[in-house]
């Protein structure tokens, strides 16, 4: 046998071992059995670009070249002004502000010298709109690299850890004994607080990936009043209003019907395994690799220093805090709360590839706001703001242009620069 064809073999058989051990684990022999053939399917695209992989690239060479990615990869490294906000249960949530530059000249991305603009005596200046950003599932307030250093030193932006993800501390309703799951309107409630904390006067710019969508809609939901008094901006990226019970992730149907009844409790009990899984995840780096590369990007030229930088923040996520967070998602209806936005200038954009979130959901949440842009980025998968981060900045500047946050002639580049300033 070729060291390709035991490659996938082996990559496949990996995911199947670890389900039937997972099922094992609570002496449940049957749901094994359908939960290998159903993560089998998922893992068999993967395993097969593992196995292509291995014709030319060994696994000394491939392990190289992540260091190597890892070590000059700019992506990650911007860092502002940091600030901790609590939640109602205690946890501490991590964010960052990034302010404008004053020296800044108006239509421009830099910082070259220009003259501070003056106000008369006893006149308040306005505050200035914040941007706030809240990101996706088992990703990180870095997830947004490209935007937030097109726009540093532009508008005033906030940019957050969701709990139990990146900086911020791990859920406090979700240890111990008394653990309750988390939920959509938890993370909503988790918003508000940061809003307190980082920007507790002005106007408001919500932007949402997936889950952080997600949080903004339940943020809506919990307090409209904050909505309709601060918010002047929202922009939805790869999200949903709900029915994600129904995605397919493009898996044949049998397949997904077999993961919908079996996932949520493998993954349980994976996650109560969670130093026995960590270890097999970086046995398998390479099949793993394979899926998330799968469910975030659909172009074949992908940097490969951006889709690395993507496993990075994946990667990171304790399987525990996979395993917590993923009910919630079958969960989530909040499809009447995109009403408060009615009045709000809208940007709804997602990838027409996208497997986690699909296009026709941001489509759906479009039709409920019909003043909203509808941006549908061809060839972009999951992760549009890291695939075609140029599409993703361009809609918010117009956004931010359309409801006063920057001139209308301002110009952000395409990508911004990629490195802490000083570094």
């Amino acid at each position: 046998m070729s060291e390709s064809s035991a490659a996938g073999d082996g990559a496949a058989t990996a995911v199947v071992a670890v389900a039937t051990a997972a099922a094992n684990a609570t002496g449940t022999w049957r749901r094994a059995g359908v939960a290998g053939a159903a993560i089998g399917v998922i893992a068999a695209g993967a395993a097969a670009g593992v196995a292509i992989e291995r014709l030319t690239v060994g696994r000394g060479m491939r392990r190289k070249a992540r260091l190597a990615l890892d070590s000059t990869g700019p992506y990650g490294a911007l860092r502002g002004a940091p600030g901790t906000a609590l939640a109602d249960d205690g946890t501490e949530l991590y964010y960052e502000i990034d302010e404008v530059d004053p020296e800044a000249p108006a239509g421009s991305g830099t910082t070259a010298s220009a003259p501070r603009r003056r106000r008369l005596f006893g006149r308040r200046a306005p505050t200035p709109v914040t941007v706030v950003f809240s990101h996706g599932y088992c990703l990180g307030q870095d997830s947004w690299h490209f935007q937030r250093a097109a726009l540093r030193g532009i508008v005033r932006t906030v940019h957050w850890d969701q709990r139990s993800h990146g900086r911020s501390g791990r859920g406090v309703a979700q240890r111990g004994p008394d653990a309750v799951p988390v939920t959509i309107d938890q993370l909503g409630r988790d918003l508000r607080a940061v809003i307190e904390a980082a920007a507790p006067e002005g106007p408001l710019v919500l932007v949402g990936h997936s889950m952080g969508g997600m949080t903004i809609m339940a943020l809506a939901d919990r307090y409209p009043e904050l909505v309709r008094d601060r918010v002047v901006g929202v922009g939805f990226v790869g999200t949903s209003s709900g029915r994600l019970g129904e995605v397919n992730y493009g898996l044949p149907v049998a397949g997904v019907n077999a993961v919908r009844r079996v996932l949520p409790g493998v993954l349980k009990v994976l996650g109560s395994q969670a130093d026995l899984v960590e270890r097999g995840r970086r046995a398998t780096a390479d099949l793993f690799a394979g899926l998330i590369k799968r469910y975030s990007f659909s172009s074949k030229d992908v940097d490969p220093a951006v889709v690395r930088f993507a496993e990075r923040l994946i990667e990171s996520t304790p399987i525990d805090v996979v395993a917590e967070f993923y009910p919630a998602f079958t969960d989530h209806d909040k499809t009447r709360a995109l009403s408060v936005f009615l009045e709000v200038p809208a940007l709804v954009l997602a990838g027409e590839s996208d497997l986690v979130t699909p296009s026709s959901h941001s489509e759906a949440i479009a039709d409920l706001l019909p003043d909203a842009e509808l941006v549908l980025v061809p060839d972009a998968g999951h992760l549009v703001m890291l695939e075609h981060p140029e599409a993703v900045t361009d809609r918010l500047a117009d956004l931010l242009a359309r409801v006063g946050a920057v001139p209308a002639e301002t110009n952000v580049g395409t990508h911004g620069s990629t490195a802490q300033p000083g570094s």
